[in-house]
């Protein structure tokens, strides 16, 4: 899908969220990025295969989230 110079990371990599954004709806809170991943705004993920992946980012500091 990617025809940038430097490519995209693939929706099966764990950088794929780092993928150019092509769509994006902050109203909706979500964006479309280059490599078909659709990433939301609480960071969850639908990748291309409709396999839905939850937030798996390591947060610094914990404390700060709000469970």
């Amino acid at each position: 899908m990617c025809h940038h110079v430097t490519p995209c990371p693939d929706p099966t990599s764990e950088a794929r969220d780092l993928a150019a954004v092509v769509s994006s709806h902050p109203e909706q809170g979500w964006s479309l990025l280059c490599n078909g991943v659709v990433l939301f705004d609480d960071d969850g993920e639908l990748l291309p295969d409709g396999q839905a992946v939850g937030d798996h980012h390591v947060w610094l500091a914990p404390e700060l989230v709000q469970a």
